[in-house]
């Protein structure tokens, strides 16, 4: 890469982490009030830091804690209809900052054994010194978790395929499989045709071919690094499972965009 072409690269990096940092202030002024009657109301609760809950999710403590409850439960549901909850080994594949594998204890029990894996090492430090009873472990981008083969019977990924390249799409699915015990399930989701609107037509034109869409020149693996995944990609990358579900839903009134979802089991 010549030198022109790197000074411009920085300069696009420093510019979309700019506008990042702004999000971030904004976020945290918007909230200031709503924040801030939840700790009084709710002084137990532990909450990470908040550029942690604004880099996972949104820097909003009653979305963070509250309805994350109810996403955990809505998440169990979906387990319960392909496997008995019961001494089942579950693992949360980009946990971030905890906000639902901090719930799912409580809400399954039944002898089930929680584990937390993220390439954020300092959320993990932070569950790993705020939520007892789970076991945390600190990843980086390179697929490689430190779990036996046929070790998981559960493994869900909540938008983590949404940031990452299409090698890492592969080496990723390999090593969650590779852990993944036979008839265990895996809870994924992408960004499928709902997402279509939020692409430029050149990225549609490849988005329409079944390829892979990456909107990179960020640090992989962060929340401004965006990939698009058409049906037919994930049905090829799924080719070695059988796909038990995949959810499509639809947005209502033009607000908040669902991913697809897909449920895949190992034989």
């Amino acid at each position: 890469m010549k030198k022109g072409e790197i000074s411009n690269l920085l300069r696009q990096l420093g510019l979309l982490y700019s506008a990042d940092r702004m999000r971030y202030h904004f976020e945290k002024y918007k909230n200031r009030k709503i924040n801030k009657t939840f700790k009084l109301k709710n002084p137990e609760v532990k909450l990470p830091p908040d550029y942690l809950i604004y880099e996972s999710f949104q820097l909003n403590y009653q979305k963070y804690y509250t309805e994350s409850i109810n996403t955990a439960k809505w998440l169990t549901n979906h387990f319960e209809k392909h496997i008995e909850l019961k001494d089942k080994k579950i693992l949360d594949w980009g946990c971030g900052p905890g906000r639902l594998i901090r719930h799912l204890p409580n809400i399954i029990g039944n002898g089930c054994e929680y584990y937390g894996t993220d390439y954020n090492e300092k959320s993990i430090d932070w569950c790993s010194k705020n939520l007892p009873d789970i076991h945390f472990n600190n990843n980086t981008l390179k697929a490689q978790l430190p779990y036996d083969d046929n070790f998981i019977d559960i493994i869900y990924g909540i938008s983590i395929f949404t940031h990452l390249s299409e090698q890492l799409h592969y080496d990723w699915y390999n090593e969650l499989y590779r852990i993944l015990k036979p008839n265990g399930i895996m809870f994924l989701t992408t960004h499928g045709d709902n997402f279509k609107v939020k692409l430029t037509e050149s990225e549609l034109n490849t988005y329409n071919k079944d390829e892979l869409v990456v909107r990179g020149k960020v640090k992989e693996g962060h929340r401004t690094y965006s990939t698009f995944q058409p049906k037919a990609f994930m049905e090829k990358l799924f080719s070695n499972v059988e796909i038990l579900k995949h959810i499509e839903t639809k947005p209502e009134n033009g607000a908040w965009v669902p991913q697809d979802i897909w449920i895949i089991m190992k034989h």
